[in-house]
C-alpha cells in the first residue's frame, strides 16, 4: 500500500478519535477529553498533511470526511447509543458508494 494512503488512513483514525473525545468532553468541559480533543485534530491535521503530498487537496478531503463521518456514525450507536434511521443509513451508504467512485474511476485520485 503506497504510503500517502497509510497517512491519510492514519488521519482519519486520528480525526475520529478527536471527534469522540469531542462528544467525552461534554462541551469542553472535561478536561482531558478537551485535551484529547485537540491532540487527535492535531495529529489528524498533521498526517493529512503527507498524504497531500501525493493526493489532490479535494480528493484527500473527500476520503477524510467521508469516511470519518461513517466511523464516527457508528462509533456514535456503539459507544453513546445515538440511533440511526434509514434515511441516515442510506445517506451513509452513498457516502460511501462516492468514496468508492472517486477511488475506483477518477484519474485524479494522485498527481
Amino acid at each position: 500500500m503506497p504510503a500517502h494512503y497509510i497517512w491519510l488512513f492514519v488521519a482519519i483514525l486520528t480525526e475520529t478519535l478527536g471527534t469522540t473525545a469531542l462528544q467525552a468532553s461534554q462541551q469542553f468541559t472535561r478536561f482531558w477529553p478537551a485535551v484529547a480533543v485537540v491532540v487527535f485534530y492535531g495529529l489528524s491535521f498533521y498526517c493529512m498533511s503527507f498524504a497531500l503530498k501525493a493526493m489532490p487537496v479535494g480528493i484527500v478531503y473527500a476520503i477524510w470526511s467521508g469516511l470519518g463521518i461513517v466511523l464516527i456514525a457508528c462509533i456514535g450507536l456503539v459507544l453513546f447509543g445515538q440511533k440511526l434511521d434509514l434515511a441516515a443509513v442510506l445517506g451513509l451508504g452513498l457516502i460511501i458508494a462516492g468514496i468508492l467512485v472517486i477511488h475506483l474511476f477518477s484519474a485524479t485520485n494522485t498527481h
